[in-house]
């Protein structure tokens, strides 16, 4: 993290740097686009729900996304020590990554075909269910290159 960085100020790049918008943060974290707004140019402290989430979005803990900031001591000390890094969708897209580097290292066994076909049909189903169930634009991306790269 930045030294000499305000809240906002860290908040407002780190969204920039994950290349959000401020209508696309404020979806994931079920707020209005106005209140991402006013937590960015320091009219408003974000909540410690609200804080947990933006951490875990950006890839930090909440105590690290906080740290060095005017963010109300008060609030820090009721702040989780971690938070949830990963959705289900980018979760899921690494398990199948690591399916199919560990069918690369069976490629020359005599069942590679038989388990390549029950890996693709077990994960279509599954990439189908979470394109179903995802709203998130960036997640149905993700979805769709994963399966690209994996030929589903």
């Amino acid at each position: 993290m930045k030294l000499n960085e305000s809240l906002p100020q860290r908040i407002a790049r780190l969204r920039a740097e994950g290349g959000w918008t401020q209508q696309e943060l404020a979806e994931r974290l079920a707020i209005s686009r106005v209140a991402v707004s006013h937590i960015e140019v320091g009219m408003s402290h974000p909540s410690e729900r609200t804080i947990t989430l933006l951490a875990g979005i950006f890839k930090h803990e909440p105590g690290e996304l906080v740290a060095g900031t005017n963010y109300p001591e008060a609030k820090m000390e009721r702040l989780p020590a971690v938070a949830c890094r990963y959705t289900e969708v980018e979760f899921q897209c690494a398990l199948f990554e690591r399916d199919l580097h560990w069918l690369r290292q069976i490629a020359t066994s005599p069942d590679y075909t038989t388990l390549a076909r029950n890996l693709h049909d077990h994960w279509a189903l599954i990439f189908d269910s979470l394109r179903r169930s995802s709203q998130d634009l960036r997640e149905r991306r993700l979805i769709a290159q994963t399966r690209q790269r994996g030929g589903i």
